[in-house]
């Protein structure tokens, strides 16, 4: 399996970096790191607007599902069933926000070992016979900071750029319920938990990327921004087409 990884994901991926570094102007890691990823994110748009689709669209019922938990609170079975009735009501699959995601894991995966193995001169005997060999690569990104050393700056900006985005996937709130109710704890639970996570994620995000190579930070905020920028993207989308049904609806009428 390893053998497998090796030659399909991480070697390609390593050779289009160097070859990317080779033809972008000013000999600059950085740029082939931020060109890489930015590739990447969109060979795998696809699978990526799929899932935050998925996900949009399970926002949107959140309300509903809360009251079908609140009416079948002591009935898990009915509970089910209704849940499902309401997917295949609303056409939505609850499982297609997931399976987008494992898909691409891999990939981005491969493309975080190759960053953390670095380009010494033994890794750079990966690199295929038609890619030149660059002999010594320049770390220092933008004449000034070296990708090759932990860079606490990079480590805040990939930190607040995923607070961006973990706030851009918070589920909406579902209307008051009353005070006391199994639907108000539920939803006190809910916002608590997605509260913690738009902060536990970005503080996570700064320290390990404080201990990381400044070159996977790099990536690290890439990725955040280029994400940030396709869920604004597909949500109003989303909006737009939610419009312009509704305009279609009352127009109907």
């Amino acid at each position: 399996m390893g053998e497998i990884f090796h030659t399909f994901l991480y070697q390609p991926i390593f050779n289009l970096l160097i070859f990317l570094y080779e033809i972008l102007p000013g000999a600059d890691i950085g740029f082939a790191i931020i060109a890489l990823t930015i590739l990447i994110k969109l060979v795998l748009w696809p699978f990526m607007s799929k899932s935050l689709k998925s996900q949009k669209a399970l926002q949107e019922l959140q309300p509903k599902i809360e009251e079908l938990k609140e009416k079948h609170a002591d009935d898990r079975e009915a509970l089910a069933k209704a849940m499902m009735e309401l997917y295949q009501v609303e056409k939505v699959n609850p499982l297609s926000s997931c399976l987008p995601v494992l898909v691409q894991l891999p990939i981005l995966i491969a493309l975080y070992r190759v960053l953390l193995k670095g380009f010494g001169p033994e890794t750079l005997e990966a690199l295929y016979p038609f890619i030149e060999n660059p002999g010594l690569i320049n770390y220092t990104f933008l004449g000034v900071l070296d990708l090759s050393t932990p860079s606490l700056y990079l480590a805040v900006l990939a930190g607040y750029f995923q607070f961006m985005q973990t706030r851009m996937l918070i589920s909406r709130r579902p209307p008051k319920q009353v005070r006391g109710s199994k639907g108000a704890k539920d939803e006190s639970m809910m916002a608590s938990m997605n509260k913690s996570m738009m902060f536990f994620m970005p503080v996570i995000t700064v320290v390990i990327g404080a201990s990381l190579p400044a070159g996977l930070t790099l990536y690290w905020v890439t990725v955040n921004i280029v994400s940030i920028l396709q869920q604004q993207f597909v949500f109003s989308r989303v909006h737009k087409e939610k419009d312009e049904e509704e305009e279609e609806e009352e127009g109907e009428e």
